[in-house]
């Protein structure tokens, strides 16, 4: 029997000289690239699922709030990438930054997984880096709206719009076709996740179908809507509803019982 300071030096010769066994206390020999492993699937799905549904619930209400209580922006904007207009500006771009992070560091259960995340991913940064054009209400600037020389250039606001749309839709299919994969005999709380991921799902697809109705009407149509902001409040929506499955997923509400 190996006493324990030579289990602690043979762990530390494991780790630092490459070998690939370490032994249990039943001396039965253990791989630690197995270890290594389980080691990174329990902070992709745990960590990393829970982060991406903070990161997404909380998104609106941080800028809301951020833009109230820091900047001159007393009313909330058209949309949420409006706010890239705003005093909020870093704050909107390293969040969506962040997000789109974590996505990318997302491996999930098998390849599809892994690419759905990945184009979220790219879909976030680009909604991050491309912002959209200044929306504009009653053909005035708020005196708190900050102009930047995206306007002059029109195409970066388009894919910003297109990049943001796929992005949602990303995190619906994640939530639709992916997060309710699981087992054969499903358990009662498992059961209970899966209707909770089919309605998040169905509640971002209906959001993003409501937006490019939204979009494709004429503006002389839509102009007397956007005082009541449906752009931000459907987005809002759509993050409140990515979130919140997240945070299902990711173990933080309705875990199984033991």
């Amino acid at each position: 029997m190996k006493t324990k300071i030579q289990q602690f030096l043979q762990k530390l010769k494991v780790v630092f000289g490459g070998k690939s066994q370490i032994a249990t206390d039943e001396g039965q020999p253990t791989n630690y690239d197995q270890l290594e492993q389980e080691n990174k699937l329990v902070l992709s799905y745990l960590t990393v699922r829970k982060l991406i549904g903070i990161l997404g619930f909380f998104f609106p209400l941080i800028l809301v709030l951020g833009s109230f209580l820091l900047g001159s922006c007393k009313e909330i904007q058209i949309s949420i990438s409006n706010y890239y207009h705003t005093n909020m500006r870093d704050v909107f771009v390293g969040y969506v930054c962040t997000l789109s992070i974590f996505l990318f560091s997302y491996k999930g259960y098998d390849i599809t997984d892994r690419i759905v995340s990945a184009f979220a991913g790219i879909f976030g940064v680009i909604v991050a880096l491309m912002p959209t054009n200044l929306k504009i209400i009653r053909g005035t600037i708020p005196q708190c709206n900050i102009w930047c020389d995206v306007e002059r250039h029109s195409v970066i606001g388009t894919i910003h719009l297109i990049a943001a749309g796929l992005f949602i839709l990303s995190m619906a299919y994640f939530t639709l076709f992916l997060f309710t994969k699981g087992e054969t005999d499903p358990t009662p709380e498992k059961i209970i996740r899966n209707k909770i991921y089919m309605a998040a799902g169905h509640i971002m697809l209906s959001c993003i179908v409501i937006l490019i109705v939204f979009f494709a009407i004429p503006d002389t149509v839509t102009q007397p809507l956007i005082k009541y902001k449906p752009v931000f409040w459907l987005e809002t929506i759509a993050f409140v509803a990515f979130g919140f499955s997240w945070l299902v997923k990711g173990s933080l509400l309705i875990k199984d019982k033991m």
